[in-house]
């Protein structure tokens, strides 16, 4: 499923990239349709619906995107989506779609923990310095947690940089215990 949900999303983030739309316009719209879908189950039962026809469903998607202004373009994949009956998927491909995006516009998310809350410029540091390491432009999403005692964890994807003094500690310990 998630190579499917994937096929979906590089195709979107394909369309976007070539017509030169906004592309946070575009993850927005997109987001709001899903959460629109899952706060309303009347909605995705329709649309999940084999006993519904397919132009009835793109009607009712026509109807929502009159009233919010969806990109055109956005509005085709959805249509696709019903069309192809892919709307269980929906969350997933929009993930997916997501990163995509990210992906091809040379962004990289970076989740940073750290034992307080801190500076702009402190963020400034640590961004460029995990776009020094990635190579790509940092997204950067940021937590505190005081049992890290000080320093920062990031987590690029699966890859973790603990640069905290609890980790320093953990990382010590080892070292005498191997000894």
């Amino acid at each position: 499923m998630a190579a499917i949900a994937s096929r979906y999303a590089r195709a979107l983030a394909d369309v976007v990239l070539e017509r030169k739309l906004d592309p946070e316009t575009a993850v927005q719209q997109v987001n709001d349709m899903v959460a629109a879908v899952h706060q309303n189950d009347q909605l995705r039962l329709v649309w999940e619906s084999p006993a519904v026809p397919a132009e009835q469903k793109r009607k009712l998607l026509d109807a929502i995107v009159s009233r919010t202004g969806t990109l055109r373009p956005i509005r085709n994949f959805f249509a696709v989506l019903i069309d192809h009956r892919r709307i269980p998927m929906l969350a997933q491909v929009a993930g997916q779609f997501e990163a995509e995006l990210d992906n091809q516009l040379g962004f990289v998310e970076a989740d940073i923990t750290s034992s307080r809350q801190l500076s702009s410029e402190a963020r400034q540091a640590l961004e460029s310095q995990v776009a020094r390491i990635t190579g790509k432009k940092v997204r950067a999403r940021y937590d505190t947690n005081p049992e890290l005692l000080g320093g920062a964890v990031v987590r690029v994807g699966s890859t973790i940089y603990d640069g905290s003094v609890r980790g320093q500690l953990q990382k010590l310990r080892e070292q005498l215990s191997s000894s």
